[in-house]
């Protein structure tokens, strides 16, 4: 940070530069990420620039990269992070810097009908639904080799520094680990929440998890905590089982095992069908086998994984007509910039574990080696 005194005006002007750092471009679909020297604009009015000190990688970014979710290109990918204040622009008063945060790519300006709302949370800023991979004012703040590189759902977290609308960004407590409570931008954070505030899952319920990736595994938490008497967890690959049980599971189902559909082994295992159904994968066929495992009055059956971009789903409307609930929650449902902080807190006191979440720790230079381990399952 440099400050100018000008001569021309009775007022010191700060003057931000721009930095120079590393990131992790996407020039194209289904290519490896590039690591590039790129230029980070210094924030403009209400917009916080971050050094990114921990990012996590979720399957989220792995669908721009596929194209199952559709972004442009090129683009710097990552939304789970923690990292520090930097630098902030004119009129931000919620963040100054040196304070630790963590980039929201579900905002919260407050404004809007969701924000307002108690029923809501997905701030009508976001830039989900419209995927126009820049700023609120319609600009980008990275730049490499001569291009200008679109932003990620508001975060871009893929890079040595990002900027973010003030909106998009979450103080925390300064004593909080950043390299695990970055997993509190996304994963941890969606899991838990669809199951305590999505779902508002109740003691003694029957819940089943499809997906035990790092989200799934947080649904699983989730369920466990709000007193969920039994936990099916579902995934074709067993060696997830054993985390599962131990952070809650009471049962692990693989559908390989059977040569009926899944949604009957379940509803034979359970009776009626399960209370409270998630689908943490992102695949329409089990996000219909999810709804059709529930009971068949008052299930409740979850979408959390992103659905593919272009694909319907087909399904007897009287899956619905009996009684049963089809939800949708982004990022758990937290209204986040109200929240992040809260559960921050709640896990310096203990009150729930990261720890199991983290599988590897690498270099940021070694993001691909992270998407491999990503892609096969470990």
């Amino acid at each position: 940070v440099v400050t100018c005194k000008c001569t021309s005006f009775p007022f010191s002007l700060l003057c931000l530069q721009v930095i120079k750092c590393k990131a992790a471009v996407m020039w194209e679909a289904n290519k490896p990420f590039s690591i590039e020297e790129v230029e980070v604009a210094p924030p403009k009015a209400r917009e916080v620039r971050i050094k990114i000190v921990a990012t996590g990688i979720c399957r989220s970014d792995d669908h721009v990269i596929t194209g199952a979710l559709v972004m442009p290109f090129p683009i710097i990918l990552g939304h789970e992070a923690a990292g520090i204040v930097e630098s902030v622009g004119q009129g931000v008063t919620s963040v100054k810097p040196g304070d630790k945060v963590i980039p929201l790519f579900v905002p919260q300006c407050g404004e809007c009908k969701s924000c307002l709302s108690s029923k809501g949370n997905l701030c009508s800023k976001n830039d989900i639904g419209s995927a126009a991979g820049l700023m609120p004012d319609g600009t980008t703040r990275f730049t490499c080799k001569g291009k200008a590189i679109h932003h990620f759902i508001g975060t871009s977290t893929f890079t040595e520094y990002t900027v973010v609308h003030e909106t998009a960004v979450a103080k925390i407590d300064s004593a909080a680990p950043l390299e695990k409570v970055c997993l509190i931008g996304c994963g941890f954070s969606t899991g838990y929440g669809a199951a305590v505030c999505t779902a508002k899952v109740e003691p003694g319920s029957t819940c089943a998890v499809f997906g035990l990736g790092g989200v799934g595994l947080s649904v699983v938490m989730g369920c466990k905590a709000s007193g969920a008497s039994r936990i099916i967890a579902i995934d074709i690959n067993k060696d997830k089982f054993a985390k599962a049980k131990e952070l809650g599971a009471t049962d692990c189902v693989n559908p390989k095992d059977f040569k009926k559909p899944i949604h009957e082994v379940l509803i034979e295992m359970t009776g009626q069908g399960v209370d409270y159904s998630f689908e943490v994968i992102g695949r329409t066929e089990t996000m219909a086998a999810a709804l059709a495992c529930c009971q068949y009055n008052y299930g409740v059956s979850v979408i959390v994984g992103v659905p593919p971009a272009a694909q319907k789903i087909t399904f007897d409307p009287m899956l619905l007509f009996s009684g049963r609930t089809w939800k949708g929650s982004v990022f758990g449902g937290w209204k986040s910039k109200d929240s992040v902080p809260k559960l921050v807190a709640d896990y310096m006191q203990k009150k729930f574990v990261l720890d199991p979440l983290i599988t590897h720790t690498l270099p940021f230079t070694k993001i691909n080696e992270g998407f491999d381990l990503l892609r096969t399952g470990k």
